[in-house]
């Protein structure tokens, strides 16, 4: 996910809008940026180091793990005077450049992640307060304020409003009074759309030139989780019993339905999402795919995403270890949503292997003794609950808020 972040933007000037590209790419190569103490990760984090940080938290909150205080305090420290956060600040003790690229993903997700942590209100009703001065008319939110809506960065806004205790529908654009609901029905493709199996689906954005809108599996995964009202670490839903039917939708409950039947049948032949950027055709997008497991556990379809999260776990772990914080982060997400356990997850231990990314953190939740975990066992054969959900129960303070994720601007056509 993030490390798909700067490159996805790129695409998105390019290929996906036509557009030229972002400032940060004009000259080539990214400036590298040095990994300041308390920030998880070892790669450069210009262009990602709020949001890693952020998916770190939320899936160590998700597994009983409280984060190291240094490590909390640098993304503290990372939000600007207004609210806003940027996706990487090198010197926090210095005011926020005007000419920053505030970022309504980063905000979103520091949002979301300081919320599962606790006491940290005042950043937290600051963040809420940019968001909602940076609300597009159409009632969705751009990637930089100024822009067009966007599917991805109004679904997680979304995710950071409701964490907050915010309604979204009742968050309107101060013109035209649309809430984020009404932006997301914007970008969902008709059920007769004519492309190959495209209705249903959610676009990132109308093209530029022509406002057509083209499948995209990645905004589609990030609006089925936000049309749901629900966020980055969204949990298992009822079930859907209408199956992978497309209806016409007028309400965010049956674009939803519609995006996630979509997403089954994407991932139905193989169980993973395929690449969409240039050259990639036939890779598979792991953090995608995580991202799709997600949604149609929200959306109340568990066969396909079971099936894709095992296909995960067998082919995902080496994918996490060498993109680091986030990779893993979205693995533990793709695991809770289906009743998988993290840290035993195609035998790697995610939680362990997150942890070791950034500071020791200052507790990690004790496993259960051997007779428990038994006894957890004997409860998941006979009523289908699994042996990770009732160990977080216990363990979590728990919010299941969530998805990303706008930086992924992508080329729309899969």
């Amino acid at each position: 996910m993030t490390a798909r972040r700067c490159a996805a933007a790129l695409a998105a000037a390019t290929a996906v809008l036509g557009g030229a590209a972002p400032a940060a790419f004009a000259d080539g190569a990214p400036s590298p940026a040095a990994v300041p103490p308390g920030l998880y990760g070892t790669k450069d984090p210009q262009y990602d180091g709020v949001f890693r940080q952020s998916l770190a938290f939320l899936a160590q909150e998700k597994a009983g793990v409280k984060p190291a205080a240094q490590a909390v305090t640098w993304l503290t420290g990372q939000q600007c005077e207004s609210g806003a956060f940027t996706a990487f600040r090198a010197d926090a003790a210095k005011p926020c450049d005007p000419k920053a690229m505030l970022d309504t993903n980063a905000t979103s997700a520091a949002v979301q992640a300081l919320v599962s942590l606790g006491g940290h209100d005042d950043v937290v009703k600051k963040g809420i307060g940019w968001l909602k001065s940076v609300q597009n008319d159409d009632g969705g939110w751009a990637y930089n304020p100024g822009s067009k809506s966007d599917a991805n960065s109004t679904a997680i806004v979304i995710g950071a409003l409701a964490a907050a205790g915010e309604k979204p529908a009742e968050v309107k654009s101060a013109k035209g009074g649309k809430s984020p609901f009404d932006g997301l029905l914007t970008f969902a493709l008709p059920c007769d759309d004519p492309s190959p199996s495209g209705g249903g689906a959610f676009a990132y954005q109308g093209d530029l030139k022509t406002g057509k809108l083209y499948a995209n599996a990645d905004a589609t995964a990030a609006a089925v989780t936000g049309s749901l009202g629900k966020g980055l670490t969204a949990t298992a839903g009822p079930a859907d019993a209408k199956g992978t039917a497309c209806e016409k939708a007028t309400t965010p409950e049956q674009a939803a339905h519609n995006g996630a039947a979509y997403l089954a049948k994407t991932l139905a032949p193989t169980g993973f999402l395929k690449s969409a950027m240039p050259g990639a055709a036939d890779q598979p997008d792991f953090g995608n795919t995580a991202d799709a497991v997600v949604a149609l556990a929200a959306a109340g379809m568990p066969q396909q995403a079971k099936a894709s999260a095992g296909w995960l776990a067998k082919n995902a772990t080496a994918w996490a270890k060498e993109n680091g914080p986030a990779a893993y982060a979205q693995l533990v997400f793709a695991a809770d949503a289906t009743g998988a356990d993290p840290t035993d997850f195609g035998g790697v231990n995610l939680v362990k292997s997150l942890n070791a990314t950034g500071p020791a953190p200052e507790s990690v939740a004790s496993p259960a003794p051997s007779s428990e975990k038994s006894d957890k066992k004997s409860d998941e054969k006979n009523d289908g609950i699994s042996v990770w959900w009732i160990v977080g129960v216990g363990l979590v303070a728990g919010i299941g808020v969530g998805f990303l994720i706008s930086g992924r601007k992508k080329n729309q056509q899969l």
